[in-house]
């Protein structure tokens, strides 16, 4: 399947201020700024992530994940855990962690 594109710098400019408003630590000023490049690579990893397997977008309808092909479902903030955990260093064996995000608005 063949997708055809469309290049333009607004479509990088919409994802650099949805990056810069959604991570506060691009702002120098505030308490989640990153003194460490691996706490900030790792923050940015798992916000591009979200954004594309588990945020459901308002004009796809769905994730860009599967809108792409890359994956069959909306992923779960636990299934995103559950994929980063196991690439933790010094980790001889994979661990499941079936992790439940809970709703406080459900009772």
């Amino acid at each position: 399947m063949a997708f055809r594109v469309n290049i333009s710098t607004s479509y990088v400019e919409r994802q650099n201020l949805t990056l810069r408003m959604t991570q506060r630590r691009f702002a120098r000023l505030t308490n989640g700024f990153s003194k460490k490049l691996a706490n900030h690579e790792a923050a940015v990893s798992l916000y591009v992530a979200h954004y594309n397997l588990c945020r459901v977008h308002e004009a796809l309808r769905t994730t860009p994940g599967i809108a792409l092909g890359i994956t069959d479902r909306v992923w779960t903030i636990g299934d995103l855990i559950d994929a980063v955990l196991p690439l933790e260093p010094n980790r001889p064996v994979r661990v499941k962690r079936n992790f439940r995000v809970i709703d406080g608005e459900k009772a």
